[in-house]
């Protein structure tokens, strides 16, 4: 079973006392606790004694304190339980032995990590055809089957030895069931990573680019866990990949409905190369840059990060997109960006004067002439950038900073891309992160379809929350948008504050108002 977290209240038989206490009493059935204990399918149990109780006033207050903390606090998931010891999928049949050109857009120091995803199905899939499926899947995507590695030519720069080694695939059982974890799936917590096999490696480099866990449940269902090598795909790459992987595992005898594209080489940088535009988004690492200059990546990580996950409806939506209409037409990511970056700087109450950015994956496969080839499952995103002193983000409406994200989006065409990959030629270039916001949008890339053959995910997220900004699909709900980002304790609660501020407004506006639905990307 589920373990409760430290600020659980247990009630037992030795409790059931009616108070004597000359001050006045209340019905423990209109405190939180009994609402909590009511929902909860850990707690329940203590439901009938929680009915017979009466406490006192100063014993309400402390229970009181005791159920918002419990509420606050994550519940920690029982351990794995794994039977046998991790194994390595290779191809099932032999695969190009060669080194993958990484192109600039891969190799970013800002990718050097794996994209950790999370699903939730109601119920599992046969272990042994998992497996099999993964070997002939990785026939068709061999490269994830290699290991990545320095160039003989230059050590920062990063390439694929396609030797066939294989993926990392644990399989283990844990003591919940799909109903337990969906109650507690709106926030990642750290006990999230038991769901993953933790592969020990000296650095990034060692460790294998594709690493699954299946994890059987009590109740039938499972969870499957991947971490995908960012430096391989983005997540356009990775649902292509996913969805390759359920194909062959549902429908064994068709062939794969997307032929998947390896060459990089249509991203190379020109020689020489030709940095034609300023990109604001990157800065050049200066050893003897000063120091007192405000560095909010430092800031935040310092401090203990609370993740906050809250999803934004059709409804929510269309009242941000009414603040711009009718002077101005925008999309649902540019209203609900614009939107997180102005409550996210309001939140952390930095200086006026100070110049933010928010920095937000844009897909260039069709805006590069001629375009990325069909298959093509290479990072093919860059981080387009809106800036603007945080005095006139924060004062001004929801207009101004929509206006800022389109025109950040409208200089990204072919040469403005093609500048962008010759600059990162410089390995001193990185991602300017110091006073920036980014956000990756996860939602409307088929992600959360993945059928290997027992039905589509209860719940499909990151495994994990960083101070990076996700934007999740919602199961169920096409329209919906969730947000997930970390932020620090004391500032969590601000920011959730400001994001939810004008939910109140709108309850009772009409979510078809005004005849307009603004295209959405």
């Amino acid at each position: 079973m589920l373990q409760p977290s430290p600020y659980s209240y247990s009630l037992k038989e030795s409790d059931r006392t009616i108070s004597l206490s000359p001050y006045p009493t209340v019905d423990l059935r209109q405190t939180p606790l009994f609402s909590c204990l009511q929902s909860s399918p850990f707690l329940s149990p203590c439901l009938p004694i929680a009915r017979s109780l009466t406490l006192s006033l100063a014993q309400k207050k402390k229970l009181q304190n005791i159920t918002e903390n419990m509420l606050k606090s994550p519940v920690e998931l029982p351990d794995c339980c794994y039977a046998n010891q991790p194994i390595l999928i290779c191809p099932s049949t032999p695969t190009p032995k060669h080194s993958l050109y990484l192109s600039n857009l891969d190799d970013q120091k800002f990718l050097r990590f794996s994209i950790k995803y999370l699903y939730l199905f109601k119920k599992s899939v046969s272990s042994d055809n998992l497996k099999y499926s993964l070997s002939r899947v990785l026939v068709d995507y061999y490269p994830l089957a290699g290991r990545l590695r320095a160039t003989a030519e230059d050590d920062q720069k990063f390439e694929v030895d396609c030797n066939g080694e294989g993926a990392v695939f644990a399989e283990a059982f844990m003591d919940i069931t799909a109903e337990d974890f969906l109650q507690l799936s709106n926030k990642p917590n750290r006990s999230w990573r038991k769901l993953l096999y933790r592969v020990e490696a000296l650095t990034f480099l060692d460790v294998p680019p594709l690493v699954v866990q299946v994890t059987n449940l009590r109740c039938g269902g499972m969870i499957l866990c991947t971490a995908i090598n960012h430096c391989l795909c983005d997540g356009i790459g990775t649902s292509q990949f996913l969805q390759a992987w359920a194909h062959i595992t549902a429908k064994s005898n068709l062939d794969l409905p997307i032929a998947p594209l390896h060459s990089r080489h249509v991203l190379k940088p020109r020689n020489p190369p030709k940095t034609s535009f300023t990109h604001p988004g990157y800065t050049r690492t200066n050893p003897n840059d000063n120091n007192n200059t405000i560095d909010m990546v430092k800031f935040l990580q310092s401090q203990p990060l609370v993740p906050t996950s809250l999803t934004f409806t059709a409804s929510h939506i269309l009242h941000l997109k009414r603040q711009c209409v009718p002077s101005l037409k925008c999309t649902t990511f540019e209203a609900l960006a614009s939107h997180t970056w102005r409550c996210w700087v309001k939140s952390l109450d930095m200086s006026p004067s100070l110049n933010a950015k928010l920095l937000f994956s844009v897909s260039v496969r069709k805006k590069m002439n001629p375009e990325l080839p069909l298959g093509y499952y290479g990072n093919g995103f860059v981080l387009g950038c809106a800036q603007t002193n945080v005095k006139d983000l924060v004062t001004s409406n929801l207009y101004h900073g929509v206006k800022l994200v389109q025109q950040a989006k409208s200089t990204l065409n072919d040469e403005y891309i093609r500048s962008m990959i010759d600059l990162l030629e410089d390995k001193s270039v990185k991602t300017d992160l110091i006073t920036s916001l980014v956000i990756s949008q996860w939602s409307k890339l088929g992600l959360e379809d993945l059928d290997f053959g027992e039905g589509k995910p209860l719940h499909m997220g990151s495994l994990t929350s960083d101070i990076y900004c996700l934007f999740l699909p919602v199961i169920g709900d096409f329209d919906a948008v969730r947000v997930l980002v970390s932020m620090p304790e004391g500032i969590v609660e601000k920011f959730e504050y400001f994001m939810k501020e004008f939910w109140d407004e709108e309850d009772n506006a009409d979510a078809n108002g005004n005849g307009y639905h603004g295209e959405d990307i």
